[in-house]
């Protein structure tokens, strides 16, 4: 072990039943730097840090922290060395106030060995103002915003004064300010010797914030380089093992008569007069900043939320959409931005997760499921999708997250849909894959089905949409054409109702 490492690992694999995960791979982060890491969903990097993390032991290969070999049996174990994790999906306990949280099942005690919440509000008052977080130690969780949630596990991190923090995609559900915010708090902690491993798909965050990069593949390590000297092309040439040299390919198709038509829709708390159409064949993007009430449009078009005023049409009639059921049954279908929370069935088969929303045209007479014609539906969607799973009957929360989101477009495709919702349908997904998705959704425009999109990436929403609505605090602020002319800075002032200003700065009208 060099002195030049706090961590070095070694010849790592990890074998999964039926399932290598990780196939020999290298790691070595020094102190005071932060390390990116990069790949392809699936690559082994979560799998990589489960093991620093002692969430699982690697089937072979030498760890070495801090000068000593490291053999843990627990995440316990991880946090007394010095490591901790914070995860994608967070697990708070959400009707506890912030301090519990922190201090959970190390609570300071008084004299007569009952909880200090009064030193317990005190020491995470001193630990919130370390990652320059102004928040009562004592709000209930459930009160917070989710960037929020993610500064007060930083603190608990923090708090068990770890040398090496890994951030598993904590950027994917915030905003900008909020990502700012995060930076400015690891280079805070950089500066104090602490290390950070980073994981992100967001190639501009890597050349932001981060110190050198780690590549895998496939459960195979890639190589590492310092972050300076790494040209963009070549980074995405070491995760994909090839050159994405379109990553919005958009055929174009014809555009036909209109499908969906919104006339003034309304929900008392989100959203008011928001009017649109949608046609066939088209790719309809919707953008704004977080919080514009995107997402609750379309939910409630889709019978997730009740509408108080508004129409809306399909083929040119009046339908009334009370619940998702009557969405389904118009042809319409969804896929949440939400793919944990409320899109997949963690503990369920991948064929289960793809059949469940079309199961009763699996059932016969008397009502029992017909595997034949079951399996043989879910294979042909799993290879036109090209879902990486080693079988149908595979648990799908074992899946990547970028199979994961494909195994939720095979569920909604599976019903056949002539309108298809899709939320942030790249969110947490690698370059690679979101080619592929972006490829597949101009298909389905191609296929004359049309198709919502809403994204918070700007790039994506003008390589792929043919017209977009942007959206600003309820309202709808414009719906313009996506033309060569179209910046991001014009669609930027839409979603921040300044447009006529930054029209004037053109030397607009």
């Amino acid at each position: 072990m060099s002195n030049e490492y706090l961590l070095e690992m070694t010849n790592i694999v990890k074998i999964f039943p039926g399932v290598k995960a990780l196939g020999g791979v290298n790691l070595q982060v020094r102190p005071g730097e932060i390390h990116a890491l990069m790949g392809e969903n699936g690559a082994g990097k979560s799998t990589l840090m489960k093991c620093i993390a002692g969430i699982y032991r690697p089937t072979s290969g030498d760890i070495v922290f801090d000068g000593k070999p490291l053999d843990l049996h627990s995440p316990a174990d991880a946090l007394k060395r010095g490591i901790s994790m914070i995860h994608q999906e967070l697990s708070p306990v959400l009707y506890r106030p912030v301090m519990e949280n922190i201090w959970l099942g190390r609570e300071p005690l008084n004299g007569i060995g009952m909880v200090d919440h009064q030193r317990m509000y005190e020491m995470s008052k001193e630990v919130l103002k370390e990652i320059d977080l102004e928040e009562d130690p004592r709000t209930l969780m459930i009160n917070l915003t989710v960037a929020k949630m993610q500064m007060v596990e930083i603190a608990k991190a923090v708090s068990y004064n770890s040398k090496l923090i890994i951030m598993d995609e904590p950027t994917s559900s915030l905003t900008e300010k909020e990502i700012k915010q995060l930076f400015s708090i690891m280079r805070k902690l950089k500066s104090q010797g602490k290390s950070i491993i980073f994981i992100t798909h967001k190639l501009d965050e890597i050349y932001e914030i981060t110190d050198r990069v780690t590549v895998y593949r496939d459960g195979s390590y890639i190589g590492s380089e310092n972050t300076a000297d790494l040209k963009v092309d070549r980074l995405i040439n070491m995760m994909v093992g090839r050159d994405v040299k379109d990553m919005f390919p958009k055929i174009p198709c014809p555009i036909g008569e209109v499908k969906l038509e919104v006339k003034d829709l309304s929900n008392r708390k989100y959203f008011s007069n928001v009017s649109f159409t949608v046609r066939r064949g088209e790719i309809f993007g919707i953008a704004g900043l977080i919080g514009a009430g995107r997402t609750e449009v379309v939910e409630t078009i889709f019978g997730m939320r009740p509408k108080n005023g508004g129409e809306i049409f399909i083929d040119g009639k009046k339908v009334d959409i009370r619940s998702p059921a009557d969405a389904i049954e118009s042809g319409m279908a969804w896929l949440t931005e939400d793919r944990r929370g409320s899109g997949i069935f963690p503990m369920l088969a991948v064929q289960l997760n793809i059949a469940i929303a079309t199961i009763p045209k699996f059932l016969n007479r008397i009502g029992l499921i017909r595997e034949a014609l079951l399996n043989k539906s879910c294979t042909e969607f799993v290879k036109k999708i090209q879902v990486k799973t080693p079988s149908l009957d595979q648990h799908v929360e074992n899946l990547s997250g970028g199979n994961q989101q494909k195994v939720l477009v095979a569920r909604w495709l599976m019903t056949d849909p002539d309108i298809l919702f899709m939320d942030e349908p790249t969110r947490g997904i690698d370059v690679g894959t979101k080619s592929e998705i972006h490829r597949l959704i101009s298909q389905l425009a191609g296929e004359g089905k049309s198709i919502v999109m809403i994204s918070s990436e700007l790039p994506e929403v003008m390589g792929m949409s043919d017209r977009i609505m942007i959206m600003h605090q309820g309202k709808v602020t414009g719906i313009v054409e996506n033309t060569k002319d179209l910046t991001q800075e014009e669609l930027m002032a839409y979603a921040t109702d300044t447009v006529e200003i930054y029209k004037k700065s053109k030397g607009g009208k």
